[in-house]
């Protein structure tokens, strides 16, 4: 037999060293970790899961089914039983052969079980399979409720799914063969560098868990990243004003300008030159004007939808007047701004006043009665958190928004990039769109209860109006040219809503268009990727699944599409608009100060 020199021996006991070294930096960072989860801020607890309610609900109506139907309950629990008893003869069974290999695994595909020895070993392949017929067994009892409402057994089956995802083997060091081999291969500095990446992403939100998605030392606004060229020409309390430089020596008379959510930054449409949307309305030979929203802390926090729309809308729509001496402008409204923009609209209709000549709506809802995805965070026990949190802090923290949202796709924005980050050691891409992703901002208290009391719980516009600056604000009232575009596969304002709202405006002049895609990638597709293809259909009389399936399929992006309809309300042809050359004051170069606020600053 042979005997290990003393060059291996050496090596070995070296390597053991390393470990036990590194271990031991492990023990130090976690009580680290453990000083930072001790003195956090924390937050109110009735966000991080629905009240015992929903839970005691769903226990009476399982038991009452089985009282009623015991078939029913013993044919799910035998069914359970008699895999999980299968499995582990099977395992058995394989061991028994000598060799060290897994069953046969009938389990469906899933990538997060993407390593071969999830496959071929049989220690993770019993992990494996078990969690798939676990997770089976939950996800078929809770089908099984049949005596909740519709809206409890969403719920429900949102937060079981939830339970779900948390409990895979992947987000376990001890069940996770890429962790595992990762942490052997680098004698452990895989894990000092996770701990590492957790302490500071922990750090950065003040305790809460929010997973660093992007690279955030790769990228510096108007050096790679929001580097369109204008100038900051107005600023208020609210919002700076950008216009940009022309690139084309005659440009349509009336100016456009875009009010982008204030969820999120601003630069989501001028991430770089081959996606930027700012870069190729402005060669369209368009004047193009980007509101960038305040960052607001406590002090905003009597700021209401009524602030947004008279400081915000309305005092834009003023001041780009001004600046290139038309009377009207054209409009472009994202998400949540496309919404405030429908309410500005109707009370600008109710005063008299022309300044818009058309609409164009990203994404946007003005009819929230089917309330999709969002649902189990729009019911009362939640929302009354949402109202207590803002109470205390004048604010509805960034970070709240953002894990509420990233949990809609939890193993794709949280357990998929904990793994990468935490686990693995890995330094998170260098990806701008994440970048952005991150980059969020906080809600005024009095605006966040209005928007989400108001308008998403109680459907006031589209149910009969929304009070508001003392009118009574309707979609009807909306009688200028609308282009809207939703998108296929939007999980925030899903396209059928977004259509829906749209029908009840009073335009007669209205085009939909459905692009392929999802919130970002949906809107975000220039034409030079020649990815995304989009939809149209000019009978808006029709529900949206006759509208779909009547509609003409396009290949390309949906942006020349639209610009063509701009362009036919954009008026005739002028010389091009310089920042400044009409003696307004130039305050400092786009992208101005706003945007580089952060909301836990």
């Amino acid at each position: 037999m042979p005997t290990k020199t003393n060059t291996e021996s050496t090596t070995d006991a070296a390597a053991l060293d390393r470990m036990a070294q590194n271990m031991a930096k492990v023990e130090a960072l976690g009580a680290r970790l453990t000083q930072i989860m001790v003195g956090r801020e924390g937050h109110q607890s009735s966000l991080d899961a629905p009240n015992q309610e929903l839970f005691s609900k769903a226990a009476q109506a399982y038991w009452t089914e089985a009282v009623h139907n015991p078939a029913k309950l013993i044919e799910n629990q035998v069914s359970f039983w008699s895999k999980s008893v299968t499995h582990f003869v099977e395992a058995q069974q394989a061991l028994a052969k000598g060799k060290l290999q897994a069953p046969e695994d009938r389990t469906a595909k899933d990538r997060r079980f993407a390593n071969p020895l999830w496959e071929t070993h049989p220690y993770f392949n019993y992990v494996k399979q078990q969690y798939m017929i676990n997770s089976e067994a939950l996800s078929d009892a809770v089908n099984s409720v049949s005596d909740l409402e519709p809206r409890e057994k969403q719920r429900l089956g949102y937060f079981s799914r939830q339970i779900i995802d948390m409990m895979s083997p992947t987000n376990f060091l001890a069940t996770n063969p890429d962790a595992l081999e990762r942490a052997v291969a680098t004698e452990g500095e895989s894990l000092i560098k996770g701990l590492e990446n957790l302490i500071s992403d922990l750090e950065a939100n003040n305790g809460e868990m929010i997973v660093r998605l992007a690279d955030e030392k790769a990228f510096e606004l108007g050096k790679n990243i929001a580097t369109s060229p204008g100038k900051v020409v107005f600023r208020n309390k609210m919002f700076e004003l950008i216009q940009y430089s022309p690139s084309t020596e005659k440009v349509h008379a009336t100016p456009v300008v875009i009010f982008p959510p204030w969820i999120n930054k601003f630069y989501i449409l001028d991430l770089k030159e081959q996606n930027s949307l700012v870069k190729w309305i402005v060669d369209q030979g368009h004047t193009w004007f980007m509101v960038s929203w305040i960052n607001p802390d406590k002090s905003y926090r009597e700021v209401g939808m009524g602030d947004y729309i008279e400081d915000g809308f309305i005092a834009a729509f003023d001041e780009i007047k001004k600046i290139t001496g038309e009377k009207q402008v054209n409009a472009v409204g994202y998400c949540i701004a496309g919404t405030t923009l429908s309410l500005a609209l109707s009370l600008l209709k109710q005063r008299g006043d022309t300044s818009v000549k058309s609409a164009t709506l990203f994404t946007a809802l003005t009819d929230f009665s089917d309330q999709g995805e969002f649902q189990p965070f729009l019911t009362d026990d939640f929302i009354d958190g949402i109202e207590a949190e803002t109470k205390e802090k004048g604010i509805l923290p960034s970070i709240i928004m953002a894990r509420t949202f990233s949990f809609l796709r939890s193993n794709d924005l949280v357990y998929g990039p904990a793994i990468k980050s935490y686990m693995l050691g890995d330094t998170p891409p260098a990806f701008d769109l994440l970048y952005w992703n991150g980059d969020g901002a906080n809600l005024p208290e009095r605006m966040a209860m209005e928007y989400l009391r108001g308008l998403c719980q109680q459907n006031k516009l589209a149910d009969g109006g929304f009070d508001l600056l003392g009118h009574h604000l309707e979609l009807g009232d909306i009688d200028v040219p609308i282009c809207a575009v939703g998108c296929e596969t939007d999980h925030i304002a899903p396209w059928k809503d977004s259509y829906r709202g749209v029908q009840q405006m009073g335009s007669k002049d209205k085009t939909f268009i459905m692009t392929q895609s999802g919130h970002i990638a949906g809107i975000v597709n220039p034409p030079s990727k020649g990815k995304y293809g989009h939809y149209t259909n000019p009978d808006m009389s029709l529900n949206h699944k006759d509208w779909l399936e009547g509609a003409e399929f396009h290949k390309g992006s949906w942006w020349p599409r639209w610009g063509k309809w701009l362009a036919n309300h954009a008026g005739t042809q002028v010389d091009a608009r310089i920042p400044g050359a009409s003696g307004q004051e130039i305050i400092c170069d786009a992208p101005g100060t706003y945007v580089t606020r952060k909301a836990n600053s």
